[in-house]
This record gives C-alpha cells, structure tokens and sequence, in this order.
C-alpha cells in the first residue's frame, strides 16, 4: 500500500462536503484505494497543442500524489495504443482510456444502493480504480469488470493486484456483459452506449439495477439512465442526471469527414428555421435530438469566408441538414429520405412549449424489441427506438 493516506483522506472529505459521498462504506473504500496505483505508467495531461506525458517513475512522489487526487478525469491512453511511458513532448490523440474523476465515480457507486450480498457487473473496467472500491466494499468475489482493450485490462489487472483485489477480470466486448456470472443484482457502465443492451437486462437478477450513461454517440448531451429490472425481463426507470463518458468502441462515432459541401449538395428543400441550431450545443436539446432522430452526428464547420457552418447527418439514413447563419437568422437546407430538421425542430419545439423541462424528467422502458423514451403529461414527447433503429 502506497503513502498518501492523507490524500484519500482529504479526497473522501471533498466528495463528503460536495454532498457525493454518503455511506460509511464506500467512504472507507475511497479512503483505503490509492488511485495513483492505477494510473501507471502514467497519464496525459492538457497542454498547448496536445497533451504531456507525465509518468509515474519519472515524476517526484509528493507531485504524482497532486495529480492522481485531483477533482479531474485523468487520460491514460491516446488513440487506442499510446501511453505515457511511450511518449515524449506534447503528443497530438484522442483519449480512449482514462480514470474518470472521483466524483462521478463515487456518485455513480452511491447511486448502485448495493447491499453486503450483492453481485455487480461493471462494463468497462478502465484503469481499474472503480472496480477496487467495489472490491473494498462488496468483497473481491462479489465483482466482475469486463473491459474490451486488451492492454488496458491486462495494465488493470496488475494494479488491482498490487492494491490487494484479485478479482473477476475479464478481456471482452462489455455489450455482451459477462453471462458466466449472472445473474447480477447491480450492472454498471464507465462508457457512455447508445442504448442499453438487452444482454444486460437478462443477465440482472427481477429487482436488480442497471445504471449507465445513454443518449447517443455525442460527446456531451447524454444522460444517466438507471432502470430496475422487473421479473417479466423488462427495465424501466428513468434519466437521473447529466453524465459524459467515452462511447463504447464498438459504438464510438467515427468523425464526418471529407467535402462536407459534396455531401450536402443536392438539397430538396431550403428554409429560415423556427428555432436556432445553436440550441444543440446545449446539453438537454442535445440528448433530445439524440432520441428524437437516433444515430445523428452534429458536425461544426467554418467556410472559406469565415461563417460558421453546422450540419445534422443521419448516415444510416443518408439524411442531411445543413445550416447556415445571416445576422440572426439561420437557413437550414435538407436533403435525403428523412428531413433531420424538420424531426428535431419539432421535438425541441415540443419540449420549450412544455417549459423546458429538466433530463431528469425523461423516463425510460427496456424491453426486447425497443427503448422507449417519454416526458410525463406530454404525449408528443415520446420516442421509440426499435432494435432494428
């Protein structure tokens, strides 16, 4: 065990007075793991042009201990590969692995109501810090993590031995869940999915929890979903909050690219809009458009003469909208079999005549054939997305 005991301390008294950490329990568990053990070999942090490597050997104990107890999501692997100790400089990547910050982390656990007996599946072990302060509370045999990059489990696995859990680890796709184990009384996700996968509906045990973040393959504008499982193999509940997490691979959005004014050439129709499209950078018009039009990537763009440019496209559905802005005004032009637009102006519209209401308001229904999405007392704020969505 590692010597920053007072630093534990002084992170579970932060997430007590942020009103986070709750239960005796996980408060000795946060105060018993050292994160700083699974961060190894190191992690990237935000620097001008990119990110800096800084590892574990290489930097002084005192200033490791700063960084691994911030209030922060730490990144510890870029584009599916890189880590730190293989690093020098400021590198260019995008984060595909990282220790979320403690405060989701243990709001997350809070919010599981585990019991002493109960079993848990978490879906994406990470660096593998979630998964020890699950162990610490529920007992190592009481915890099964599924993570689908194979390094990253394996760099998991060792820092959970070294903290003292020899755990349930498994190397696989986590939409799968993990059916040797089941049943589950809690199931848990640390990457944001499209939707719930039904696997993980019939691997939890009538009365059980599934909580996990869901919306869409956006980087912000989803929410935490937490259903109970009923004993006729349903799953309802509702949005408990906003939440951001790293979409599961095999769901992760891949970037539009190319000649974007190619892609949205052939228009069949041309309009002012009723509502701005700047509205989608707001995070609950966001998760909204998400549901309201599944499987819809929002692209940002600048023309060669400076104005800014925004897209909607459905490539399933080979569907565009593209907007452009004078003065206050913005001019949507679609194309394709489904006017994207047209979907999500009527939606949003909907939800500003129903006084804007909070993501916490929607409720959410798993069955085998559909998710179902809705807002109480509104019938036209109701979405229903087929397996086959």
């Amino acid at each position: 065990m590692t010597g920053t005991a007072h630093e534990r301390r002084a992170l579970a008294e932060r997430l007590t007075k942020a009103g986070v950490l709750s239960t005796p329990r996980w408060r000795e568990a946060v105060e018993a793991v050292p994160r700083e053990l699974f961060l190894h070999p190191g992690v990237f942090l935000p620097a001008e042009g990119g990110w800096r490597p800084v590892t574990a050997d290489g930097t002084d104990p005192d200033a490791w201990a700063q960084i691994a107890y911030r209030d922060e999501s730490l990144t510890t692997q870029l584009d599916g590969h890189l880590t730190a100790d293989e690093a020098s400089g400021t590198v260019a990547g995008s984060p595909t692995s990282s220790s979320t910050t403690p405060v989701t982390v243990v709001d997350m656990l809070e919010e599981l109501n585990v019991e002493d007996d109960h079993q848990i599946l978490e879906i994406g072990t990470g660096t593998g810090y979630s998964a020890a302060l699950m162990c610490h509370r529920l007992g190592e045999d009481n915890v099964t993590t599924v993570e689908v990059d194979p390094d990253v489990a394996a760099r998991a696995d060792t820092a959970l031995e070294a903290a003292g859990y020899s755990t349930w680890t498994v190397t696989g796709d986590g939409l799968l869940g993990h059916p040797r184990r089941a049943p589950y009384d809690r199931v848990i996700a640390t990457c944001a999915v499209r939707r719930i996968p039904y696997t993980w509906i019939r691997q939890t045990k009538p009365g059980g929890v599934v909580l996990a973040t869901v919306g869409g393959s956006w980087h912000y504008g989803t929410g935490l979903a937490k259903v109970t499982v009923a004993a006729d193999g349903t799953a309802e509940g509702r949005i408990i909050g906003r939440s951001s997490f790293m979409q599961a691979r095999s769901q992760a959005e891949v970037p539009i690219a190319g000649d974007l004014s190619a892609r949205t050439a052939y228009a069949d129709s041309e309009r002012e809009t009723e509502l701005p499209p700047l509205m989608l950078e707001e995070w609950v018009p966001a998760f909204l458009t998400q549901i309201a039009a599944p499987g819809t990537h929002f692209t940002r763009a600048t023309s060669r003469e400076g104005k800014r440019l925004l897209y909607l496209f459905n490539p399933d559905r080979e569907s565009f909208a593209s907007f452009v802005q004078s003065d206050d005004a913005w001019t949507v032009r679609q194309g394709g079999p489904v006017p994207l637009w047209d979907t999500v102006e009527q939606a949003l519209t909907t939800w500003r005549d129903a006084g804007s209401p909070d993501i916490t308001a929607v409720r959410l229904r798993v069955t085998k054939q559909a998710h179902t999405y809705w807002i109480d007392g509104h019938p036209a704020l109701r979405w229903q997305h087929h397996l086959t969505c």
